[in-house]
């Protein structure tokens, strides 16, 4: 297996700096980009490279790419999705804390590649160290001339602005995000238009891309579309859970879950046995042990009724008492909700509540007809993401994990093993 990209370099004292960036061969890709390289050859490059976005849609990069407006004389914007805030997820912090550089490289490719001269990142606002280490790399980046007027020499101009969030779930959601980048409040847009591509910030094309995204681009700038897709190509697994070394995880894209699990996130506590994993953060389905061979990638994780999403796998075993699980995640969905769409408003509430009713020792049978009646109710008609986030692992819980539901409802306690007493 190659040697790690993305993750080559976390973990260094100093990353953060730019002469530890430029001494590990930081911003040649962009000098070679900006110097001898065409807009339209760089979106070529990383259409061929097959990068998908890393942020949960897996849309191809390139081609949202190709798809922005590039008429002479319109204003068009960068925007990067700081706001990682899936439940499970915690690449995009990491590539900002460690290698905030490899970041800003990508963006500037990003811009010349598209045309833009204003770029934006948009970053979560509870990412305090994120945000000191990232405004502090990009003032060090304009003082080297790699933002600003006329960088290296080129013509070309870029200037970058750090937008703080204030913690919001829903400016996820990349139209939420345009609407409270521009000083409103952060509700999804009305679609179509949809494609923030054609009509974005302030009315204008604008490319969106995450972190984890934009940081492949130096490196398939570097290394040329056979040389990047040699590596996987890779992507960033979030491990979390009941695993013995839970952290960022750089495979290549479709490692089966179950390598991930136990031979790169060290496995199971001793004595215990894994009872289902969330594949794609906390908005996919549940799988369970039966499906431990499947390739963590777009294609296979959706035939399964699951998917990639954030690339983050939540790992849970024996121990967990899974109507619990699915209370807190309600409940995260539910708190999180804008209110905008009746259907996420209203059905997270009543899910929570029945939910709450049968943990509590009050549940009766039909409790489970009535929460995955209301999660197909949800099910396409909610305004954005954020409610569609919700049924996929209810119902998925409802269909492994029937008999856990009902031994709650009839005895009015959990079967679970308690965790005190795990390899007791």
């Amino acid at each position: 297996m190659p040697r790690p990209l993305l993750t080559r370099h976390l973990g260094r004292p100093g990353r953060e700096r730019i002469d530890a960036y430029l001494e590990t061969g930081g911003y040649q890709a962009a000098s070679t980009a900006l110097r001898d390289l065409t807009p339209e050859k760089i979106v070529e490059i990383v259409e061929a490279s097959g990068l998908r976005g890393r942020g949960g849609a897996g849309f191809p990069a390139g081609r949202k790419w190709k798809l922005t407006p590039k008429r002479e004389g319109e204003a068009r914007y960068l925007v990067v999705n700081a706001d990682e805030s899936e439940p499970g997820t915690f690449k995009d912090r990491t590539l900002i804390e460690q290698d905030p550089h490899q970041l800003l490289e990508g963006m500037l490719i990003a811009a010349y590649a598209n045309q833009v001269h204003q770029a934006f990142v948009y970053l979560r606002g509870e990412f305090f160290a994120g945000y000191d280490r990232l405004r502090g790399a990009l003032a060090d980046a304009y003082a080297r001339g790699y933002f600003g007027r006329n960088i290296l020499g080129t013509g070309f101009d870029l200037e970058v602005v750090i937008h703080r969030g204030a913690g919001a779930y829903i400016c996820g959601e990349e139209t939420a995000l345009l609407e409270s980048l521009e000083g409103k409040r952060g509700f999804p847009r009305l679609k179509p238009p949809y494609y923030p591509a054609v009509k974005g910030l302030y009315g204008q094309p604008t490319v969106l891309n995450n972190v984890e995204t934009l940081a492949h681009i130096p490196h398939i700038i570097a290394l040329g579309v056979d040389g990047y897709r040699a590596y996987g190509p890779p992507v960033l697994y979030s491990v979390s859970g009941h695993v013995l070394d839970p952290g960022v995880k750089e495979l290549p894209i479709g490692t089966p879950l179950r390598e991930i699990i136990f031979e790169h996130a060290g496995g199971l506590r001793p004595g215990r046995t894994l009872k289902a994993l969330f594949p794609g953060g906390s908005s996919s389905a549940i799988l369970t042990a039966e499906h431990l061979d499947t390739p963590a990638d777009f294609e296979p994780l959706a035939k399964l009724g699951s998917m990639l999403g954030s690339s983050a796998i939540i790992v849970m075993d024996d121990t967990t008492c899974m109507p619990a699980v699915i209370r807190r995640t309600v409940e995260f969905y539910r708190d999180e909700s804008c209110g905008k769409c009746t259907p996420c408003r209203e059905g997270t509430i009543w899910l929570s509540q029945i939910l709450d009713r049968i943990l509590l020792g009050r549940g009766r049978m039909e409790d489970l007809d009535l929460l995955d009646g209301i999660a197909r109710n949800m099910t396409g008609t909610c305004f954005c993401p954020l409610g569609e986030s919700v049924p996929p692992s209810l119902r998925a819980s409802l269909r492994h994990f029937h008999e856990e539901y009902e031994h709650h409802i009839k005895t009015g306690a959990c079967d679970v093993r308690p965790v005190a007493a795990a390899g007791a």
